[in-house]
């Protein structure tokens, strides 16, 4: 079976306290590659809970997916990058002079601002009732466009990561949610692959929560998932 090595995983950490966030970072964080901050976690502890984590040595993927008229994002986003985190999320659907503005906010950091495109838990049903008459693929292909002028990734599920490879190379960073192991629920996710499935595809990174963090052992979960991955190799 092919292996990425190059494919990272990203732990998301939706819990609801800073006690249960460190405990599930302190003892993941030899295997994970990062670990995400959503709204769940940020708006219950605050910005503070950025630099607790970073302590433990961690990267963090701030996913708190702005999406406003430009100047509020390009300060949102300048907010968030002098926390010192690693990944951060934007809308595409802002369109192309917010997502300028994005990328005008990040100046002079490292970090690696991602468009998000079409959410895991949608379908074309959501995208109709939005007034978005094309498939989900369509969809994720012409905000890529977008992300593709301005930023340095995209979040797409794993069933768009063909067309995106397909259409733009290596151009942009692919973070992949809606990944579940064959042995785990999908949940209210609707567009799923398992991680290696993916990865063989080419995600750059997986982001998984509750197959992990919600397992009786997370360490072990995610072990087994790394070995699901790259074999020997790990």
């Amino acid at each position: 079976m092919h292996r990425s090595t190059k494919t990272k995983i990203i732990v998301a950490l939706d819990v609801d306290t800073s006690s249960e966030a460190l405990r599930l970072t302190e003892s993941l964080a030899e295997g994970a590659d990062a670990f995400k901050v959503g709204f769940q976690l940020f708006l219950r502890e605050g910005p503070a809970i950025v630099q607790k984590l970073k302590n433990c040595g961690a990267k963090i993927f701030l996913d708190l997916k702005f999406h406003d008229i430009p100047n509020a994002v390009l300060q949102a986003v300048a907010s968030s990058c002098s926390l010192g985190i690693d990944l951060l999320t934007v809308h595409l659907s802002g369109g192309p002079d917010m997502l300028r503005a994005a990328a005008q906010g990040a100046q002079g950091s490292s970090v690696l601002l991602l468009g998000v495109s079409v959410l895991t838990s949608s379908d074309v049903t959501t995208l109709a009732a939005t007034g978005v008459h094309s498939s989900v693929e369509e969809q994720v292909l012409r905000l890529a466009a977008l992300a593709e002028k301005s930023l340095g990734g995209i979040v797409a599920s794993p069933l768009e990561i063909s067309p995106l490879k397909k259409q733009f190379g290596n151009s942009l960073q692919i973070v992949t949610p809606g990944v579940r192991p064959a042995w785990a629920a999908s949940n209210d996710q609707k567009r799923v692959l398992t991680p290696a499935e993916a990865a063989k595809l080419g995600a750059d990174w997986l982001v998984i929560g509750r197959p992990i963090t919600t397992a009786k052992s997370p360490l072990d979960a995610l072990l087994r998932i790394k070995e699901e991955l790259y074999g020997e190799e790990n």
